[in-house]
């Protein structure tokens, strides 16, 4: 069984796994993100070095990643932009390699193994500072004319002159809902974090309660309207917030609510968690390897 050197590149840590073409992780573990490209394409090829045996190497990264190799947009790793980085590693290691997007790895390794295995067409919503996903259709990434498939968060939610973000990032990501209750309470930026906020709800806190409730109702209204751009099988959801047991209870909710008001509505999305969370990009990005070179 062929296995695949995987990387995770993110902007504190490198994460690096041996997976097999059967979903298996072998080996995990992490390094410390280098201070420059020179470092990151040391560190890919010492790896690439001392496992010998690795047919392909695939790589989750942050921001807008091209077919051809050059990240663009914008991310915590600035040195990422602009280099063809698939190509100066495939240089160095002489080993065939894949890169994609961070979260469209995501959304792949919930269609290779996880939630959405077996499905075709499938949105993955990966909600944290902000809200971003992957657009899967017939089973393959859809990236967008300006790879911008799956920068869902940049959706307009309300259009009310009157408020500085009506995105979905800024109604619905976990850090909104801090912002709003920081907000209500007065406090400065930074003083809560989403776990704070939910467990002070469950203390009984209103303005808690009373955020949390506007939370997943943008949470609902966003998930509606992709479901009638889009129409996929399933709509999963990843981030922080899908440890949340009761998360799918309360959004449906929200979305039953929804539809009782929009007659013509008739088809309610199916909602569900994303099965991975650590490993996500990791097997994502082998089974975007073996998609692009077994096709």
């Amino acid at each position: 069984m062929k296995k695949y050197l995987a990387f995770d590149i993110g902007g504190t840590f490198i994460k690096y796994a041996i997976v097999t073409e059967a979903a298996e992780i072998m080996e995990s573990g992490k390094a410390k993100t280098p201070a420059s490209l020179t470092g990151l394409i040391d560190l890919i090829d010492g790896y690439a070095v001392s496992f010998p045996d690795a047919a392909g190497i695939a790589i989750s990264a942050p921001g807008a990643v091209s077919e051809k190799g050059v990240v663009y947009g914008s991310s915590a790793l600035d040195y990422i932009h602009g280099p063809n980085i698939k190509e100066m590693i495939t240089e160095r290691t002489q080993l065939s390699v894949f890169m994609e997007n961070d979260a469209n790895c995501a959304g792949y390794a919930e269609v290779w193994d996880g939630s959405a295995k077996g499905k075709s067409d499938v949105l993955a919503v990966v909600i944290g500072t902000g809200i971003g996903g992957a657009v899967i259709k017939n089973g393959l990434l859809h990236k967008g004319a300006h790879l911008h498939g799956g920068e869902f968060g940049y959706m307009l939610i309300n259009t009310d002159i009157e408020e500085d973000d009506n995105t979905w990032s800024g109604k619905a990501a976990t850090a909104a809902l801090v912002k709003a209750v920081e907000k209500k309470k007065q406090l400065a930026d930074g003083t809560l974090s989403g776990e704070e906020v939910f467990a002070m709800a469950e203390q009984g806190d209103k303005d808690c309660e009373e955020a949390i409730d506007h939370f997943y109702h943008y949470l609902a209204v966003g998930i509606y309207n992709l479901q009638y751009i889009f129409d996929p099988e399933i709509i999963l959801i990843g981030g922080g917030i899908s440890a949340r047991e009761d998360l799918i209870e309360r959004i449906n909710e929200k979305l039953d609510m929804l539809l009782a008001k929009i007659k013509i509505a008739t088809v309610k999305p199916r909602i569900d968690v994303c099965k991975f969370r650590q490993n996500a990009n990791l097997l994502g990005a082998v089974y975007g390897f073996l998609k692009e070179n077994h096709n």
